[in-house]
């Protein structure tokens, strides 16, 4: 894909259609240690929204329920999928044998102190950590990012140079974001990780968006 995009027919057809956020943005050539975040969720918003899949538009997933809002900048990278290799690399870290990958591209929330009016964007973030999170016997891992050259967090190196209270609030919000009457959803997070697994699970992700869409781009040519 990363081919395809980078040639002249390529850079054309990007000028006349919008780019697939998922599979038409190139996730960064410093990848893992810097990568693009597409931006779906900002903290101002009360509606949820998702990437709808088949066509790259924003999609009304469900209004909030509840006084939860994200804390921070919420999206997901692009020619990222959680599939095969990171459902193993969950299994390893927690000892269990039944995780699988969601299927999805691995999400991100991206601290910084600005207070952007909107989602539907793209931003330079820097991976520093990340939640391991189970939602069910599936692996859903939340990346954990700074804005690249934020004034207030562009200096973190490591997710446990981020104040405490900063990540209590991002774990709360994710471990009742899916909360709703009448269901029974059980997800958890067994673990907080630093920026060296953070690596490991976007590489791992970009293995997977390989095996699972390299046949995406002769299908596009």
């Amino acid at each position: 894909m990363a081919d395809r995009l980078s040639d002249p027919i390529g850079r054309l057809m990007g000028l006349r259609y919008k780019s697939h956020p998922w599979h038409g943005v190139f996730l960064g050539k410093d990848a893992p240690v810097e990568v693009t975040a597409f931006i779906e969720v900002v903290p101002t918003d009360t509606v949820k929204y998702e990437i709808d899949k088949d066509s790259g538009y924003l999609r009304v997933d469900r209004p909030q329920k509840f006084s939860n809002v994200v804390p921070a900048l919420y999206g997901f990278i692009p020619q990222t999928f959680c599939g095969e290799k990171v459902g193993e690399y969950c299994n390893q870290k927690t000892g269990r044998k039944d995780i699988k990958g969601d299927g999805d591209p691995i999400d991100i929330c991206v601290l910084t102190e600005k207070a952007l009016s909107h989602g539907d964007l793209l931003v330079n973030a820097r991976p520093i950590g990340g939640f391991r999170m189970i939602d069910g016997n599936q692996a859903d891992d939340k990346i954990i990012a700074v804005l690249r050259n934020d004034t207030v967090y562009g200096h973190f190196r490591n997710l446990d140079e981020v104040p405490k209270i900063v990540i209590q609030r991002l774990e709360h919000y994710f471990l009742t974001y899916k909360d709703m009457p009448g269901e029974d959803r059980y997800t958890e997070i067994p673990a907080i990780y630093g920026v060296e697994e953070a690596y490991e699970v976007i590489k791992r992700s970009m293995e997977d968006y390989h095996n699972k869409f390299d046949n995406l781009g002769k299908l596009l040519t």
